[in-house]
């Protein structure tokens, strides 16, 4: 199991990233989370196998559509996370 708090820059607000975010979460059966920054970023948790989350990881520098993803930065994440993946509200 590998678990992730990632931060994405660039133009990700606006354009469905949360939304796209969690259904590939979804569809990868990874925990956690997705949120609007008032920064302009998007924050994730990302919980599941290793290479999964690895994917997943990867998948964030695409993003939907419109998206113009900048930056993706991942760091270890060892706070618990529940056993959904959820969308939370901007922080």
């Amino acid at each position: 199991m590998k678990t992730v708090h990632v931060t994405i820059s660039g133009l990700v607000q606006g354009v469905g990233y949360r939304a796209w975010t969690e259904r590939e979460a979804v569809l990868r059966n990874l925990s956690g989370w997705v949120r609007n920054r008032r920064d302009g970023s998007v924050e994730a948790v990302f919980s599941g196998e290793a290479a999964v989350v690895d994917d997943m990881l990867q998948a964030c520098w695409t993003g939907p559509y419109s998206a113009m993803v900048r930056a993706v930065d991942a760091r270890a994440w060892t706070e618990p996370v529940g056993d959904r993946f959820e969308v939370r509200g901007t922080a």
